[in-house]
């Protein structure tokens, strides 16, 4: 292939520009924020889930001393009316006497039995409600430190993509100077290498970082100036400039 060496050399300047925009691509894809947006986002749905079984939790223990307070007064009542009746004087049989007596005093045990039921349930149930005011402050807070970070990655995402918009807009200016077919060669090795192009210079490739042999430097001292040249190491082209030391 031929191609002018001031074509040639813009390919260095073409290399220079994609190089800007791989760095760019490269920021974009590792900004800190990705991370710890990602983090928070596992965290934030770990506590929201956290959030709603310590509600559920907490909701089936209202239930359950509701109930168990239900059972109380239940109690409360029979032990009531038994005493009403006894005091009333109506019942006059011993052995009815005895049985009331003895009636009342197994509903009393019960009562106190079940009272100290609800009094468990509304030690479990204060510290599931305690669990979930504290898990919810957990999440808010969370939330709030995502919003602020998502904030960040926005801005910082703006600011890469601006400046990858500009550097386009030159590589368009720059590709635009190249001839079609060393241009859709260079394209072809940077999509095969990374990069399509290289300086000669001192002796040495710069894509691979090669020193080439005398016979290769022979070889390329003999080559037209307008040869497109390919180092035998990397294949990438190889531009000859006033440092390649020929």
């Amino acid at each position: 292939m031929k191609a002018a060496p001031e074509a040639q050399k813009r390919l260095l300047d073409l290399a220079e520009l994609d190089s800007v925009i791989d760095r760019l691509a490269h920021r974009r894809r590792t900004l800190p924020e990705l991370a710890e947006i990602d983090e928070r986002s596992k965290l934030f749905a770990k506590i929201a889930t956290q959030v709603i079984e310590a509600e559920t939790e907490a909701g089936d223990l209202a239930r359950e001393q509701a109930k168990a307070e239900s059972d109380v007064d239940a109690v409360r009542t029979r032990a009531d009316r038994d005493q009403k009746r006894l005091d009333s004087g109506a019942v006059t049989s011993p052995r009815d006497l005895s049985s009331l007596q003895s009636e009342i005093a197994s509903l009393h045990k019960r009562q106190g039995d079940l009272e100290e039921i609800v009094l468990e349930i509304m030690e479990r149930r204060e510290a599931a409600d305690t669990k979930v005011t504290d898990l919810i402050r957990q999440r808010d807070e969370l939330a709030a430190a995502l919003s602020t970070a998502e904030a960040r990655r926005d801005e910082g995402l703006q600011e890469i993509d601006k400046e990858a918009s500009e550097v386009q807009g030159r590589r368009a200016g720059v590709s635009g100077e190249i001839p079609a077919d060393l241009l859709a060669l260079y394209e072809k090795l940077k999509a095969q290498y990374g990069v399509g192009a290289a300086m000669l210079r001192g002796g040495r490739c710069q894509g691979c970082k090669v020193a080439l042999s005398i016979a290769e430097m022979n070889r390329i001292k003999a080559a037209p100036h307008d040869e497109v040249l390919r180092c035998e190491e990397c294949r990438r082209i190889l531009v000859r400039t006033a440092e390649s030391g020929l």
